[in-house]
């Protein structure tokens, strides 16, 4: 990459979210629910064929955001492609409630560069950039984009800050409201609550995996968590008379790269930094890696010690889950590097230097999977969520086993009903 596209990298990546006012959006395809549009005043172009747009998902009806509770209608990211190499990687991601109206962003930290499938939006996204432009109009324009971004930067990171943290401030309301109409009818006024009792109503309303927040509640406990009681995809589900398919391949994209292991209370959850996959012409990055006690699918009514959920999101925002189940067996290595780097305390977290993980590592060498539409196995129960699970099972000792089962008591939804859905299996 040579160094004019390294200075306009480095002008992308300083900001926190486009300069949406700017933007000239043009169709560049339509499917059914969606249309993909760049803004062609964004494009800049290096001689060597690396390139970067802004480009967008407007979606017909509105998807829940898992890390807000929040639904949004509009996506845009930045966009790095390769000309040469008919590749792209994303280096960050913008929500929109409607247009203008910003819920948060997220900068890609390890952008990795996937193959672009012909015939794809992602395909008619890249020959839109790649079509030969003028250099000195390229230049100019990508000068007063740069320019006009970076004065933006700023206000648009305390507005993110902001309307996460107004988020967070309407959930707590509702739980104080809600507490408050308990102890009225108890007490017969709620100025006789001490703040010990409103903690303790407050608590009995907090989504769990047994007691009054157990899964039979998570429905009844907030409005958002609705879809836990009313979702006709719910997860997870009992993997059983399956269609024997051939399947096309996962093709996964890991590779080593730095991570996060945080201890959320519930579970030990691993963020890592790089890699996703690609199926049937989508491209998903993995976010972060969630392990569960026993595993939540069954397959034809057997349950196995352990399972390992790779979450996985898409530029449009639709999430497919990898799961890799676990039996009691010989030591697992990804899964020691994780236990290695444990928190000392709960909702504590340790980012390790100077250590990286390989994805690869985890999965089985036998890739035939399972496969259906499902949900979030935890609240707010988001639907619309590809599942993908491995056959071939692998294996965590004895002793890791006993980890978990001395820090985190049993996390695991209890299977739903499958009402008809259709599953299919790598024959």
């Amino acid at each position: 990459m040579g160094s004019t596209a390294r200075a306009l990298l480095a002008a992308f990546l300083a900001v926190a979210a486009p300069a949406s006012a700017l933007a000239e959006w043009q169709l560049v395809a339509g499917e059914p629910g969606k249309r993909v549009e760049i803004d062609r005043s964004s494009i800049l172009v290096d001689p060597a064929g690396i390139s970067m747009a802004r480009a967008r998902i407007v979606l017909d009806k509105p998807i829940v955001d898992p890390k807000t509770s929040a639904s949004y209608h509009i996506i845009e990211v930045i966009n790095r492609y390769d000309c040469a190499a008919h590749t792209l990687a994303t280096l960050k991601r913008t929500y929109f409630k409607e247009e203008g109206d910003l819920l948060r962003q997220e900068e890609v930290r390890s952008p990795f560069d996937v193959p672009v499938r012909s015939g794809t939006p992602d395909d008619k996204m890249l020959r839109e950039v790649c079509r030969p432009k003028n250099g000195s109009d390229a230049v100019a324009a990508a000068t007063k984009t740069a320019a006009a971004v970076t004065e933006a930067a700023g206000d648009l990171r305390k507005a993110n800050e902001a309307l996460v943290e107004k988020e967070v401030e309407k959930d707590l309301k509702r739980l104080t409201t809600k507490a408050r109409a308990t102890l009225s009818t108890r007490s017969g006024s709620p100025t006789k609550a001490t703040a010990k009792q409103m903690a303790a109503v407050a608590s009995n309303i907090t989504w769990a995996y047994d007691g009054s927040g157990g899964p039979e509640n998570w429905g009844k406990l907030k409005p958002e968590f609705a879809t836990c009681s009313s979702g006709r995809s719910q997860s997870p589900i009992d993997l059983r008379d399956g269609i024997a398919v051939d399947l096309e391949p996962i093709q996964f994209g890991y590779r080593p790269a730095s991570f996060r292991v945080v201890d959320t209370g519930r579970s030990l959850q691993t963020t890592v930094y790089g890699g996703g996959i690609g199926l049937l012409g989508k491209n998903y990055e993995l976010i972060r890696v969630q392990f569960h006690r026993s595993s939540e699918m069954t397959v034809a009514g057997k349950s196995f010690d352990m399972d390992a959920q790779l979450v996985h999101r898409s530029d449009d925002g639709k999430l497919a889950i990898v799961t890799v189940l676990l039996e009691k067996g010989t030591e697992n290595p990804v899964i020691q590097a994780m236990l290695n780097n444990l928190p000392l305390e709960k909702g504590g977290e340790v980012v390790p230097p100077n250590q990286t993980i390989d994805m690869n590592r985890l999965l089985p060498d036998n890739r035939r999977y399972f496969t259906f539409m499902g949900s979030l196995t935890t609240p707010p129960c988001t639907e619309d969520v590809l599942w993908l699970v491995l056959k071939q099972p692998q294996q965590v000792s004895p002793e890791q086993l006993a980890i978990f089962q001395r820090l985190y008591p049993p996390n695991a939804r209890p299977v739903q009903p499958a009402l008809g859905r259709i599953i299919k299996e790598s024959r």
